[in-house]
């Protein structure tokens, strides 16, 4: 797959979450729908790679917490119940969904078409959550 994604701790990151176990095949699924959407020609959708990235932390978390029925930020603050992360560290990782919930019909219906979603947003969205991911794997294992 192409993608304009070419540092390579960058690359690290995201094929560390997309060689992921079965266990996070949902969330492997949305990490490389992400790619997918990324790497369109000739129109890149910038805004559902975003959607798609950060769904691919809320599947791991749900998986992690087995708190299918809670949103992002719940089954965080769940999983650090039992796993603590310091509490600056786990409001920048909100802070990522919030962005998501906010920013123009990112994760929510499309409001403005002149939204602020572009490459650098799609590109820092997709392999910041790919480090999430792994990291809320790392810390749970």
């Amino acid at each position: 797959m192409l993608t304009q994604i070419t540092d390579q701790l960058e690359i690290n990151e995201v094929s560390e979450a997309q060689a992921q176990s079965d266990r996070f095949s949902g969330a492997r699924q949305h990490i490389a729908s992400a790619l997918q959407l990324f790497g369109l020609r000739p129109e890149p959708d910038y805004r559902n790679a975003i959607k798609e990235a950060i769904s691919a932390v809320e599947s791991t978390v749900k998986v992690l917490t087995a708190e299918n029925h809670l949103t992002l930020t719940a089954a965080l603050r769940e999983f650090v119940r039992t796993r603590p992360i310091h509490g600056a560290l786990v409001s920048g990782l909100d802070s990522l969904y919030g962005y998501t919930s906010n920013e123009h019909g990112v994760r929510h219906a499309l409001l403005d078409a002149d939204a602020n979603v572009g490459f650098a947003e799609a590109k820092f969205m997709i392999v910041a959550c790919a480090a999430f991911m792994n990291f809320l794997i790392l810390r749970a294992a």
